[in-house]
């Protein structure tokens, strides 16, 4: 158990929430207007012939070249062998100027050899943080930066990834995991569904934020649910406003 609590406060829990790049399609960038139109007529819908630009609002978040990221929740364990107690410390990284964001996300990943951890991550969260520092003219930090290297020289972790247990055509969401392990669910306020609107149309990137940061609380809990064996281990939740050793070891 020492060896993996050891290598457990390398492991940094994240989860990133998305928008579009703006609240109009008429408002986007005018080269990537057909790209878009391109993209949307690929895009499975309920309404085979949807009016042009109708679904940019609703998708085009996902898709990093349409898209941005409007915060980046992040938590790591701090280990009490002791006291069997685990503390988990988390924040979220937000800034109105996406690049800020992303610089300020960089510094952190650059402070330790973290492993990176998250749900459907390998799909999602790493390559849409890379392609969007890179837009941003941000050079990826090492953990991000998997270029060349071999299988196990990356230090990537996915829940969902650990979940399929080699069955690559199983598709499991969190809140799903969430209940099956009996994790507290973390769509209290809004799901993931709503985030573009929460940002644009009701500008509350505080409940975003909360939402980001319970999501990468519920990711955490779901990889301890996974080991089984440190069930005697008890997990403290620290406040962001509390936590003042934050990303330190």
């Amino acid at each position: 158990m020492a060896d993996f609590l050891d290598h457990l406060s390398d492991i940094l829990f994240l989860d990133i929430e998305t928008a579009s790049q703006t609240e109009h399609f008429e408002d986007l960038d005018p080269r990537l207007k057909p790209e878009w139109l391109k993209k949307e007529k690929l895009i499975r819908t309920e309404n085979p012939n949807p009016e042009p630009g109708s679904l940019y609002f609703d998708r085009a978040g996902i898709h990093a070249e349409f898209g941005q990221v409007i915060c980046v929740g992040v938590g790591f364990f701090q280990t009490k062998k002791k006291e069997k107690k685990l503390y988990f410390r988390s924040k979220v990284f937000a800034h109105e100027e996406e690049r800020e964001l992303l610089l300020e996300f960089k510094a952190l990943l650059d402070k330790k050899k973290w492993i990176l951890c998250a749900h459907n991550g390998k799909e999602f969260d790493f390559p849409y943080l890379c392609r969007r520092m890179l837009i941003n003219g941000i050079a990826l930090p090492e953990p991000l930066h998997i270029a060349g290297k071999k299988p196990w020289e990356v230090r990537h972790l996915d829940t969902m990834e650990l979940w399929r247990f080699g069955d690559y055509k199983y598709y499991t969401r969190l809140e799903l995991l969430a209940g099956v392990f009996g994790i507290p669910t973390s769509k209290e306020s809004i799901d993931g569904s709503e985030v573009n609107s929460t940002f644009y149309k009701e500008k509350d990137l505080e409940k975003i934020k909360k939402y980001c940061q319970r999501d990468v609380e519920v990711t955490a809990r779901i990889y301890m649910a996974m080991h089984p064996q440190l069930d005697e281990l008890e997990i403290e939740i620290v406040p962001a406003e509390d936590s003042k050793k934050d990303h330190k070891d």
